[in-house]
């Protein structure tokens, strides 16, 4: 018998309370739609803002345009926000749009099933501070928005398990630990560490920093925003709009360098290379320093306080690969051994190889991590996935960006779901599925077009699985992904009234 279709107000579970599980409840409330819930592991709500406290956190994209075209502020007291800041505002976008009534504190979502006979998903909750009660809800429709950089990536190195020290990941930074007077080691030179690195560096007696390869730095322009500036954005919004929109076109430009011709970095690198020279003078260091590498095929950071901090006295740049841990401290391959007090790893987040950010069982039990983990991750526009019907994610798969906001990455999923959810009730359906050959055809053209970017130029990055498949960047412009995703097309899915 079949079941009935959808309501206007189906039960929606959103999984995460970030900017994209934020904004995504935002559109809901705004559509009419008030039967979801947020789903947070976490006491408090931020996703990648309230985890990444380490000293120096804050954005390497100007703050008018690291947040929502919806909510503008024009009290951002600095051209790039800091952690504390971005934290802040998107606690005043939950409490203005009444989103806190619907967010569930202490509600890890461990399990997402497809019931196939009742056309419904069963979410398994370990609620609680500690986590050890455990209970089940019902979903019509899943919405995963905890994002690709929730998940720690602690480094593989032997022996991590033996050390005695201190050790602690950037994203679980331990402040009640003082790092005054200790040796320190550093693991990884990526864009957590370029920022926490220049804060700790006077604070310790010895820095060890572990580079595995050198990562391109470009002056990071920032400064204080005066009163003045702020008043004329409050009075005169439409100026901010105008400041926020020449914004977008200055990053959306380096696009023509990462994907329409890479030797066009030229330019850029002798920069950076120039800003190098003028920063670290000494020769040996700077060869330490230098990318060997096209720039924008690994992460470019932002920094303009990095390199002073490594030419200090007390700072110990290593580039001989570490072969172990010990109990003491860290033994690269040439034998030697460098004791510490602690080690902190800046090595980032799982992202392409980690399988599915929780267990997600499918239609016909297909099984999201072992799909995942055998072929890649992979989903139709970054969000629908073949086999599961009614789920749908935020940022996933080649959504990342290397040139601009992922905020206007994020609100292109938001228009995308809304769009799937009214398409769903248009068409009087229960669920909707995106059609298998629909999926396998979007990612051919997608990892065709991977193909000419600067990231498939040859350097080792997070942005490629263990394949070298590049599964984390969207290899064009972000407009064309916004004009990707501005509808939903019936065409692409097959609906049901299961």
């Amino acid at each position: 018998m079949p079941h009935s279709p959808v309501s206007a107000s189906p039960r929606i579970a959103i999984v995460g309370s970030g900017f994209a599980g934020i904004g995504m409840a935002i559109r809901l409330k705004r559509m009419g739609i008030t039967s979801f819930a947020i789903y947070e592991a976490a006491a408090d709500i931020g996703g990648t803002w309230r985890d990444n406290r380490y000293p120096g956190a804050a954005c390497d994209v100007p703050s008018h345009l690291y947040s929502f075209s919806f909510e503008p502020n024009p009290s951002w007291s600095r051209a790039f926000g800091e952690q504390r800041e971005i934290l802040a505002y998107l606690k005043h976008c939950a409490h203005k749009y009444g989103i806190e009534p619907f967010i569930r504190c202490h509600a890890r979502v461990q399990a997402a099933r497809f019931d196939d006979a009742a056309g419904v998903w069963r979410l398994d909750l370990a609620t609680g501070r500690s986590g050890a009660t455990h209970e089940q809800v019902e979903a019509d429709v899943v919405i995963a928005a905890n994002g690709p950089l929730s998940r720690p990536a602690l480094p593989r190195i032997a022996g991590l398990e033996r050390f005695e020290g201190k050790l602690f990941h950037s994203a679980r930074w331990d402040h009640d630990y003082p790092l005054e007077g200790k040796t320190v080691a550093v693991i990884g030179t990526g864009a957590s560490a370029v920022q926490f690195v220049p804060h700790i560096q006077p604070r310790v007696a010895t820095l060890h920093l572990f580079q595995r390869t050198a990562p391109w730095i470009m002056p990071r322009p920032d400064r204080e925003i005066d009163a003045r500036q702020q008043r004329l954005f409050r009075r005169l919004p439409i100026a901010q709009r105008l400041a926020r929109w020449a914004l977008y076109w200055q990053h959306e430009a380096r696009a023509l360098a990462f994907v329409v011709n890479p030797k066009w970095t030229k330019g850029p690198s002798r920069f950076a290379l120039s800003y190098l020279g003028r920063r670290v003078k000494d020769p040996a260091l700077r060869a330490k320093l230098t990318p060997d590498y096209l720039l924008g095929c690994k992460r470019v950071l932002l920094s303009s306080d990095y390199y002073p901090a490594l030419t200090q006295p007390n700072v110990d740049v290593v580039t001989t690969p570490i072969r172990e841990i010990v109990a003491d401290g860290v033994v690269t391959s040439d034998g030697t051994h460098h004791r510490v007090d602690a080690i902190i790893c800046g090595t980032g987040f799982q992202v392409n190889d980690a399988g599915a950010p929780f267990t997600v069982i499918g239609a016909h039990g297909a099984d999201l991590d072992a799909r995942w983990r055998s072929v890649g991750p992979e989903a139709y526009l970054g969000t629908s996935v073949a086999g599961f019907p009614n789920f749908f994610m935020m940022i996933g798969p080649n959504t990342g960006l290397g040139h601009n906001s992922m905020i206007y990455m994020i609100e292109s999923h938001i228009a995308y779901i809304a769009d799937c959810l009214r398409l769903l009730r248009r068409r009087g359906a229960r669920t909707m599925e995106v059609k298998a050959d629909t999926q396998h055809a979007y990612n051919e053209r997608l990892q065709r077009a991977m193909r000419g970017t600067v990231w498939a130029s040859g350097c080792r990055s997070w942005y490629l699985a263990e394949t070298g498949k590049n599964t984390a960047l969207w290899p064009g412009f972000t407009f064309t992904f916004r004009r990707l995703t501005r509808r939903a097309q019936a065409a692409d899915y097959r609906f049901a009234n299961r």
